[in-house]
């Protein structure tokens, strides 16, 4: 390749925006003039190059505007510890077919058992599809809607939680909703039905969320929607995130309250 064309060819690939070719291009031209590859095949690897790097930039900024607040997957998730769990439904979830049909995915079980990470984890398989995944805990989004309540942005904050195809909503049940926020998640729950996905995780029981809402028809109403197409996964056990000290006996269970005679 002579030089006035090498120069023509660096200034149409910066012109395209063909960064990774511009960065690649003599390292593969020497390896297509070693293996005598065709022209085609050459073409072939130097778009395969610029696709490649395009892929781990988006799957990078998708996974900075999801807000996760650090980033698990599925093969770092020790189901053996957790038995309750049906790896097989797990790894179903994972291929994001219910993104596709606009369901939902409600983890339910007592704190520490791993929900976090598995909802985490199914939000990076969903990225990984050029899927947009926005996580949020429920604490936060309380904070969220009394700030945006005294600015009157409601509706845009509500127009926001909208737009991404999967929603992670965590530790539904830690603090009670009062009846603004339970109207908000109602609104939510309502505009995102059968056209995006929530993934929920709670650690209480579907016959608590009255308690939760201070709201049986808030309750119901939510629940009826978040439901109608939706995988329910319950987890029973102990503590994951305490697996370690237990095996290294630093901590045990904390002893069942005593019932008063």
């Amino acid at each position: 390749m002579n030089d006035l064309v090498y120069e023509r060819v660096q200034s149409y690939l910066a012109r395209l925006n063909l960064s990774r070719i511009a960065d690649h291009l003599d390292l593969l031209a020497e390896e297509a003039g070693k293996g005598q590859w065709t022209y085609l095949e050459f073409l072939d690897r130097l778009l395969e190059t610029e696709l490649s790097a395009r892929y781990a930039r988006e799957v990078a900024m998708k996974t900075k505007l999801a807000h996760f607040p650090f980033v698990k997957t599925l093969d770092e998730f020790d189901f053996a510890f957790q038995p309750s769990i049906n790896e097989r439904q797990i790894r179903e979830l994972a291929t994001v077919r219910f993104v596709a049909n606009s369901e939902n995915v409600l983890l339910l079980g007592p704190p520490g058992v791993g929900k976090t990470h598995l909802a985490i984890a199914l939000g990076v398989a969903a990225i990984a599809q050029s899927i947009s995944v926005y996580f949020l805990t429920v604490a936060d989004l309380l904070d969220m809607l009394h700030r945006d309540a005294q600015d009157d942005r409601l509706g845009q904050r509500l127009h926001t939680l909208a737009k991404p195809k999967l929603l992670i909503l965590d530790e539904m049940g830690y603090f009670p909703l009062d009846r603004m926020a339970a109207q908000f998640l109602f609104q939510l729950v309502s505009r995102r039905y059968l056209k995006g996905s929530i993934i929920l995780t709670s650690n209480k029981s579907y016959g608590d969320w009255g308690d939760i809402f201070a709201d049986q028809v808030l309750a119901a109403a939510i629940l009826d929607r978040l439901l109608h197409h939706s995988t329910t996964v319950n987890i029973r056990g102990h503590s994951y995130r305490l697996r370690d000290k237990r095996k290294a006996g630093v901590f045990s269970e904390l002893p069942a309250p005593q019932k008063e005679q």
